[in-house]
């Protein structure tokens, strides 16, 4: 399995999609033999998912060659190091509302002198043991993905300092929450979304950082894609589901009458 850091390194796109009310393998599953993605996200920011939930998902994951991380609330570093411990490939920060509270998000997820990450070896990202403690301090530290999300606005004005943060991969645009806090809810082709979203991709671009975006259209989708965005993400369970019921009802639209 090529990791999300490694796609990122190569320049790749990198098509995701979101699992949270529905956070079982066979959707996972689903998605990947759909074909066309290359990893995934786990939503533990509005859903309260069990970490037995969040292990057996990442599993199928690994098992179909798909990378993922958690979306998460930047809460405290321990339950940062449990998703870790339990295999995902990193995490990311919701509802961040400064530089400096991206910062103190980031420094959980690497150990010293990086960050403030507490040692176990006994994870999956330990391989159970098997890997020596300073070994997997190295891996760990160049393996495991940030993301920090924009979508407020204490966030947007410091995405240039943000996107600075050295151990901070990518910067992920939340459209629905950053379009509620411009004045502009729900609507994702106004031209203030797009001047912040604009500031967050040249932010990026200085500091030769990635960025990432849930793109709810495909004209969204292409004008991320014009301003380099590495990382849209183009579904989530409950969206597969409810189009998938509305396409049987089309295909059956005599019996819905």
């Amino acid at each position: 399995m090529r990791t999300i850091k490694e796609r990122l390194a190569a320049g790749e796109i990198i098509n995701t999609f979101a699992v949270g009310r529905f956070v079982d393998p066979v959707i996972v599953e689903m998605f990947a033999l759909a074909g066309g993605y290359q990893a995934f996200w786990i939503d533990q920011e509005h859903v309260n998912s069990s970490s037995q939930d969040v292990y057996a998902t990442a599993l199928a994951g690994r098992a179909n060659g798909l990378d993922s991380f958690v979306r998460m609330a930047p809460t405290g570093y321990s339950e940062v190091t449990q998703y870790l411990e339990i295999g995902v490939g990193g995490v990311m920060a919701a509802q961040i509302n400064s530089a400096d509270h991206a910062r103190e998000f980031t420094s959980w997820v690497k150990f010293p002198p990086s960050g403030t990450r507490g040692l176990n070896t006994g994870g999956y990202d330990a391989d159970y043991t098997h890997l020596p403690p300073a070994d997997f301090v190295e891996v760990a530290n160049q393996r495991n993905f940030v993301a920090i999300q924009i979508e407020t606005l204490g966030a947007l004005n410091d995405a240039d300092e943000i996107a600075a943060i050295p151990d901070v991969d990518l910067l992920f645009v939340g459209p629905s929450d950053l379009s509620l806090q411009l004045g502009v809810c729900g609507q994702f082709h106004h031209e203030k979304l797009w001047e912040a979203i604009a500031k967050v991709a040249a932010a990026c671009a200085a500091h030769g950082k990635h960025w990432g975006a849930v793109v709810p259209d495909p004209e969204f989708c292409d004008k991320a894609m014009e301003l380099d965005c590495a990382m849209p993400t183009m579904g989530n369970g409950v969206v597969a589901v409810r189009r998938g019921i509305q396409a049987l009802q089309t295909a059956f639209a005599k019996r819905f009458n």
